[in-house]
């Protein structure tokens, strides 16, 4: 591993590059290399934290116009999985991660799961290692960044639970995902999901996970929906049959 091609990429210097080596170890390598003495796991459970109360905070001083539950909900977009794999990627993680050779053949380097763990590993490095302030200065342009895209976009809204309020307060129905596609290697999916309201098609989304899909496809509902204001029509019943 090329330690300081991969900080040059990060715009981190490290005092200690074994936090960073540590950062980058998956339990997979150290499982089938025994002279490996410690995997990220606990990194990555010390960057979760940091990453939170950091986000907050920017939050917090960025956005004094929003209220508690929207602060809430765009943090959790923030740090939400897919987001922290995107900013893994970004940066090419994926190259410089530490995995078994089981883990590599089945894709674990470009998993969103592994990336997101390598993420947060490597912000828990970089607070033992430099400290806190350090962790703002390079997580902080990231959140501005992300948080403005998510906030023109939307995407921090819980379009799933939206669209079932908005369908039970104009017809009763509750809203049904139906998976309809999914492609790509098991590492890669990208999944497309429709989601019927009385039994009518009113949005289709894809994404990389299924929750991610059918965020998309509630969110294309409501867009319609609203934008139509027609509440969806429950099937008329059928008309009873005479006995004579």
């Amino acid at each position: 591993m090329d330690f300081n091609q991969l900080q040059a990429r990060l715009g981190m210097q490290f005092h200690n590059p074994a936090l960073l080596e540590q950062a980058l170890t998956h339990s997979s390598y150290r499982n089938e290399n025994p002279e490996c003495k410690a995997d990220n796991e606990r990194l990555e459970f010390l960057g979760d934290a940091v990453l939170d109360l950091v986000t907050a905070r920017y939050l917090y001083e960025h956005h004094p116009a929003l209220h508690e539950g929207e602060l809430t909900r765009l943090r959790a977009a923030l740090v939400r999985t897919e987001q922290l794999a995107e900013l893994a990627r970004s940066f090419e993680l994926g190259k410089a991660l530490r995995v078994g050779r089981g883990e590599a053949e089945t894709g674990g380097r470009a998993r969103d799961t592994l990336l997101c763990c390598a993420f947060e590993a490597l912000l828990g490095a970089l607070y033992l290692d430099s400290g806190e302030a350090a962790v703002c200065a390079w997580v902080e342009p990231l959140l501005a960044q992300q948080s403005a895209i998510i906030l023109t976009s939307q995407a921090h809204i819980d379009s799933k639970s939206e669209l079932q309020e908005w369908a039970q307060a104009n017809g009763g129905a509750t809203p049904v995902y139906n998976t309809i596609d999914e492609q790509g290697p098991d590492h890669a999916k990208q999944f497309t999901v429709q989601v019927l309201i009385a039994g009518k098609p009113h949005g289709t989304g894809s994404g990389r996970s299924k929750q991610a899909a059918a965020q998309a496809a509630a969110q294309a509902a409501l867009h319609a929906l609203l934008a139509n204001s027609q509440p969806p029509q429950s099937p008329s019943p059928a008309p009873e049959s005479s006995s004579r």
